[in-house]
């Protein structure tokens, strides 16, 4: 019996995976902390990990809720 035919949003949430991944990793989370440092604190940088996260929750809403290819 031959695998299934992969669906349309399998390379679209691998790739989503992949930007989070790389979103949440050390270097770009050390631009982002020295960004809050010279911005004047934490905040900046809680917030922009913040709106990285909603955002990537948005994105995968979107592709899940969408109408079919």
């Amino acid at each position: 019996m031959p695998p299934p035919d992969p669906s349309p949003e399998e390379p679209r949430l691998w790739a989503l995976f992949a930007l989070g991944v790389l979103a949440f990793n050390f270097p770009l989370l050390a631009v982002w902390a020295f960004w809050g440092e010279r911005a004047g604190g934490a905040a900046p940088f809680v917030l922009t990990l913040f709106a990285v996260w909603a955002a990537l929750i948005a994105v995968l809403a979107w592709l899940m809720e969408r109408a079919p290819d």
